[in-house]
């Protein structure tokens, strides 16, 4: 699980959420409350002088994001710094990125927690689900499944696909809350049908280990083969699983060997383990 400056559709691992490998934000402080003033010497509250600064955060952020592709990340930080302070929430998103993974600035995930909050504030739905992985993870802040749940919600209530699997795994998993699977079939699946690619594999693992509901391989194999043409390489090394066993299916050698070759070849390791297992060397 890593934090995002906008909302993916994710390829993850069906069980735990993945551990967060960055996130923060710039130091607090930084933000200001209103616009900054436009060079023309306008006030600020008129219309002029506010297309003035809207004009002028554009140019910024192209500014910023060309730094960003080019790989000048202490630039890029120092622009998208003069954009947030502007109110820019994008900006904001982009600096807790660069802050949790080093690119150009120091990690710091105490500021992590400020940058998106300010983001939340303005209603940014991926800024919410990062919060909520900060608490889940116990990352500048002690480890608190339950504030992590809450700010899933606030995403998942404003679309935020990510946020509807993650409250799914908290729910199954009984992170902060007593197992329920039933709950977490229904935010898989809304989740699913919001276009998370990750969703439609851990329906497929709940039916095929029978969570909440029936052992059913015919559906788990439906769920994968679904997540899997979405490019979920956890979703092909399970369906793999499934041929190799006869489960739900004829077992099928070599149906196995290519579904764990879809995966290896996306960088699946048990696909890898289960290639070598089968005597396969390619």
């Amino acid at each position: 699980m890593g934090f995002a400056v906008k909302e993916r559709r994710r390829v993850w691992p069906a069980a735990p959420l993945r551990a967060a490998v960055w996130a923060a934000i710039a130091a607090a402080g930084l933000l200001a409350g209103s616009p900054a003033k436009a060079q023309s010497g306008t006030q600020s509250g008129t219309p002029d002088a506010q297309a003035a600064t809207a004009l002028n955060v554009k140019a910024l952020m192209i500014r910023g994001l060309e730094a960003y592709g080019a790989g000048r990340f202490a630039v890029a930080a120092a622009i998208f710094r003069q954009a947030a302070t502007a109110g820019d929430v994008e900006a904001m998103m982009y600096l807790g990125v660069m802050y949790g993974t080093s690119h150009g600035v120091e990690r710091d995930y105490g500021a992590a927690m400020t940058w998106f909050g300010h983001a939340a504030d303005a209603g940014n739905s991926q800024a919410m689900c990062n919060i909520g992985l900060l608490h889940f993870q116990g990352l500048g802040t002690p480890q608190n499944y339950r504030e992590a749940m809450s700010w899933f919600l606030k995403a998942a209530s404003s679309g935020n696909a990510e946020a509807m699997f993650n409250v799914g795994v908290l729910n199954r998993d009984g992170l902060g809350l007593p197992v329920n699977y039933a709950e977490a079939m229904k935010w898989f699946q809304r989740a699913a049908g919001a276009g998370d690619v990750a969703a439609p594999n851990a329906i497929g693992v709940m039916y095929q280990q029978g969570q909440g509901v029936a052992v059913d391989y015919a559906q788990a194999m439906s769920w994968y083969r679904s997540a899997a043409a979405a490019g979920n390489d956890t979703a092909m090394y399970n369906a793999g699983v499934l041929f190799e066993g006869g489960l739900g299916v004829t077992a099928d050698r070599d149906q196995a060997i290519a579904w764990y070759r879809k995966a290896a070849a996306a960088g699946n390791e048990p696909a890898k383990t289960a290639l070598a297992s089968l005597g396969v060397k390619d």
